[in-house]
């Protein structure tokens, strides 16, 4: 009972980031329309630091065979660009009949970052079974790993095309996808421990692909090279973060 408990506060506590979003709803339109693609690049560093310092790293080191994590990578990545592109013909077939009609790749981050949390959940469920203390520090990572990255997607969300409102929602019950990780380890224990390490390759996959196929080219669509300089700089401090964060972890 104390392990569920502890975990599923822990996993609560994380996915409450989610909202920090909140921070943004005082800000003027205007104001926030010259940080959106701040925001873009701050999510892109994070979801391209996210892929190569954390989740690659431990996907290669969970596989037997290097050659199966490749595979797993590519197809996240395929699979993605599968999504979108049914995306984009639902998009297209619906355009007359909505003006504000949701960007395909807003809906492409947040089912990335629906596949990320589940795997939040899974890990911080799996630490708490082997000690408490464990189960705190990594509940910690956690926290700390995806405070840059909730505010990146706020913007993501935004940029997009939803309502700073929705972006809130919609984010936050991304969120929650975390609770059915936790849960599926305390109910199913050890048994689902090989299922974290195809996730890792998978969700790694998700995420350059919607770094680069997505994020990158709306950077792109800024031609004033001072706002390029700020946007490249949010870019190195999401891949900094991230990166420092590896490097403490170890």
């Amino acid at each position: 009972m104390k392990i569920w408990l502890l975990t599923l506060l822990s996993v609560l506590i994380v996915s409450l980031i989610s909202l920090i979003g909140i921070i943004f709803l005082a800000i003027k339109k205007d104001l926030l329309k010259r940080l959106q693609l701040v925001l873009v690049a701050l999510a892109t560093g994070g979801l391209l630091g996210g892929a190569f310092f954390h989740l690659l790293p431990e996907a290669f080191e969970s596989f037997n065979n290097s050659m199966l994590a490749s595979l797993m990578l590519t197809l996240g990545f395929l699979l993605f660009f599968i999504l979108e592109r049914f995306l984009h013909w639902h998009h297209n077939h619906t355009s007359g009949i909505s003006e504000n009609a949701i960007k395909p790749f807003g809906t492409v981050n947040l089912v990335a970052d629906m596949f990320h949390n589940f795997l939040d959940g899974l890990l911080i469920a799996a630490a708490f079974t082997y000690s408490t203390e464990i189960g705190l520090a990594t509940t910690l990572a956690v926290f700390f790993h995806e405070l840059p990255q909730e505010i990146g997607d706020f913007g993501v969300l935004i940029h997009a095309g939803f309502s700073r409102k929705k972006a809130l929602i919609f984010n936050f019950l991304s969120a929650c996808t975390a609770f059915l990780g936790a849960i599926m380890v305390l109910v199913l224990g050890n048994n689902v421990a090989n299922i974290e390490k195809y996730i890792l390759s998978f969700s790694a996959g998700g995420f350059i692909y919607l770094a680069a196929a997505d994020l990158i080219p709306e950077l792109h669509n800024e031609k004033t090279p001072s706002r390029s300089l700020v946007q490249f700089i949010a870019l190195l401090t999401g891949l900094g973060l991230l990166f420092g964060l590896s490097l403490i972890l170890e």
